[in-house]
C-alpha cells in the first residue's frame, strides 16, 4: 500500500502528463509497491483535481470486458474510470488529435441512466429497469503513462479514458435484443473492425451491474442522468490528425467523427 504523499506524487504524475501530453513513466515502476486500490485512489485524487478546476462528473466507463483483454493485464474481472463533461462529443465532431497523448478509438454502447441504481447483488434486469435509453457511442482512449502497462497504471490512468463520441438512434432497453447489436468501424473509408455487443460479458449490461457493486463498496452509485460505457466490442484503432472515422450501427444508425 501506497502512503498519502505517494498517492499524491503518482496522481501528480498523470495530472502532468495529461496537461504537457507527455506520457510519465508508469506508475508501477515508480511505485512498485502499488496495489489495485491504490490505483483507485489514484484516479479518485486526479479526478478531485479536476473538479476542482470546473469539470463535472457525467458518468463512468468500464474496461476490459473482454476475457482477452483481461488475461493480458492478468486481471479477472473489468476496470472501471470516470467520464467528465470536458470530454464529450457529439456526432460530426472535430477533435483535435494533439489534445491526446497517442488516441486509439473503440466501439461501444452507452446506457442513460433513467434512474438512480446503487446497492449489492444488481442483475442484468435491474440495469435494463434503470436505464432510459442505449445509444450508439464512440470511447477515445488514451495513455498516460509509458507502455508496456501492469493494471495499476490503466486503473490509476482513469481506466485509460479519452474521450466520449455519441450519436445514431436511442433506442429502449427493451425494443432491442441489446446482446445482438452489431456495428462496423471504418477508417477513411475502409472498414477496420466490425463486431457485436455480446462480446461485452455475454450482455452488455452485466458490465453496468458489476460497476453498481464496484461503486457501492466505496459508498456510491450510478445517478439519474448519467451516462455509462458499457464496454468496447472491437479492438482498438490507432488514430492520428487527418483521419475521418465512421461506425455503423446498421438500425440504430452511425455515428461520424474526424480528427484534425
Amino acid at each position: 500500500m501506497l502512503t498519502d504523499a505517494q498517492l499524491q506524487q503518482a496522481a501528480a504524475a498523470i495530472i502532468e502528463a495529461e496537461t504537457s501530453k507527455r506520457p510519465t513513466p508508469q506508475l508501477s515502476r515508480l511505485f512498485p509497491e502499488m496495489e489495485i486500490e491504490d490505483a483507485y485512489r489514484v484516479q479518485d485524487i486526479w479526478a478531485e483535481a479536476r473538479f476542482a478546476k470546473g469539470a463535472r462528473l457525467v458518468g463512468h466507463k468500464i474496461g476490459l470486458t473482454s476475457r482477452a483483454m483481461q488475461l493480458a493485464s492478468k486481471m479477472t474481472e473489468p476496470d472501471y474510470g470516470r467520464i467528465l463533461d470536458d470530454a464529450f462529443y457529439n456526432d460530426g465532431a472535430a477533435v483535435c488529435a494533439a489534445d491526446f497523448i497517442k488516441p486509439r478509438l473503440e466501439v461501444e454502447l452507452a446506457f442513460i441512466m433513467g434512474e438512480d441504481l446503487a446497492g449489492p447483488g444488481k442483475r442484468i434486469y435491474d440495469v435494463m429497469r434503470a436505464t432510459e435509453a442505449i445509444v450508439p457511442a464512440l470511447e477515445i482512449i488514451d495513455y498516460r503513462t509509458e507502455v508496456p502497462r501492469a493494471i495499476v497504471d490503466t486503473i490509476a490512468d482513469n481506466a485509460a479514458f479519452g474521450a466520449i463520441v455519441v450519436g445514431g438512434r436511442p433506442v429502449r432497453p427493451y425494443d432491442i435484443d441489446v446482446r445482438w447489436i452489431g456495428a462496423t468501424l471504418s477508417k477513411n473509408g475502409i472498414i477496420e473492425e466490425s463486431g457485436v455487443s455480446a462480446a461485452v460479458m455475454g450482455h452488455p449490461a452485466a458490465g453496468i451491474a458489476w460497476l453498481v457493486d464496484k461503486l457501492h463498496a466505496v459508498g456510491s452509485g450510478l445517478e439519474r442522468g448519467q451516462i455509462v460505457l458499457s464496454g468496447s466490442f472491437t479492438r482498438p484503432v490507432d488514430i492520428v490528425a487527418g483521419d475521418v472515422l465512421q461506425a455503423d450501427y446498421g438500425p440504430l444508425g452511425a455515428i461520424g467523427v474526424s480528427f484534425r
